[in-house]
């Protein structure tokens, strides 16, 4: 039997000028323009970036009505085979291609910068459509988001610290933190600057000498999961906790940025068996499009924006408060909310 589509719209091209496969997914405009960024990375097949782009927009409609943004969730992917060399005209010619597909949605699908684009990257985009987010301040966007995406997890984890150790400071507590790329390292430097101990890792082996010159511990990346912590804030890829990896974990708080965390959603039960908080992924990451959005489609100051980011703790002790209220998980009670939101998009 097969399975009925969630998604609205599901666009496959090869772009005319790349060649490359592009894909946009949009999962819901239920509560508004669908928005969510433009991956650009390699796949064994075309068909991996489409799943990547499936999951990935679902993930986008979840974290934008748990976050309460009037937007729904949808994903762009242009995806590079193994073999074939990003040459600095080939990237330009792939992003011009995307640019004139996002440009067929009219304003309803809306792009940002995701793994493997940044903000000037967003600027080609700019060719064809406005609705590029996070471009550089001098071409009218609001530039790097990693900023904005470290404070809101340090939002959400100095929520999930006063639940799971009675206080929202970190003083004093170990922190792992598996990833240290732009995110990653705001992230450290705000716990830092709180008296906690930070331990990164990275699977950019040159990015030890820096973590070591900023006075933190360095773990290799095998054993980043299963280092002794207080708190584990997963930074890099997704898929890294699953059945064995969950087991390994000795933090009772995790809490991070990186998108798709759970390999299954059951995986959040073992956590939860084991006494582990985990904070939804598209929760405690939802700072840099909730940034961006503020300031760039809804025109609101700097400070603003940067309330709705910390808004995102007492999101979080919603979901907490709520999964402790009906003995559910932090992932089921998040879920439970957004679903709230989509079945009333008017409220």
């Amino acid at each position: 039997m097969s399975q009925a589509l969630a998604h609205e719209d599901v666009i496959i091209r090869r772009g005319r000028r790349s060649g490359l496969p592009l894909i946009v997914a949009v999962h819901s405009r239920v509560l508004g323009p669908a928005v969510g960024g433009c991956r650009l990375r390699r796949y064994d097949t075309w068909q991996q970036g489409l799943a990547d782009a499936l999951r990935l927009s679902e993930a986008m409609t979840y974290k934008a009505a748990v976050a309460g943004l009037d937007f729904g969730g949808g994903k762009s992917v242009i995806a590079l085979d193994n073999d074939t060399a990003l040459t600095p005209q080939l990237r330009e010619a792939a992003l011009e291609d995307l640019g004139e597909l996002i440009a067929s949605f009219q304003g309803s699908y809306r792009t940002g910068p995701d793994v493997g684009t940044g903000p000037e990257d967003m600027v080609v985009l700019r060719r064809f459509s406005p609705y590029a987010y996070c471009a550089p301040e001098e071409h009218g966007g609001t530039g790097n988001s990693g900023g904005p995406t470290a404070a809101g997890v340090l939002a959400a984890l100095r929520a999930g610290a006063r639940q799971v150790f009675g206080d929202a400071s970190c003083t004093g507590r170990t922190v792992v933190i598996s990833g240290f790329g732009s995110v990653g390292s705001g992230i450290a430097a705000g716990l830092a600057a709180e008296g906690a101990h930070v331990v990164v890792s990275d699977l950019e082996a040159s990015r030890e000498g820096a973590a070591l010159a900023s006075g933190y511990g360095w773990v290799e990346p095998g054993q980043a999961l299963s280092a002794p912590a207080d708190i584990l804030v997963p930074a890099a890829v997704g898929g890294v906790l699953d059945d064995v990896t969950a087991r390994q974990i000795t933090a009772r708080l995790v809490v991070g940025p990186a998108n798709n965390q759970l390999t299954e959603e059951r995986v959040a039960d073992v956590l939860a068996e084991r006494g582990i908080v985990w904070v939804p992924d598209y929760v405690a990451s939802a700072g840099g499009i909730a940034y961006a959005l503020s300031r760039e489609s809804e025109g609101d100051s700097h400070e603003a924006a940067q309330k709705r980011v910390e808004d995102i703790g007492d999101t979080v002790t919603r979901i907490l408060d709520l999964a402790l209220a009906t003995g559910t998980t932090p992932l089921r009670a998040a879920q439970q909310l957004a679903e709230r939101r989509l079945a009333s998009p008017a409220s």
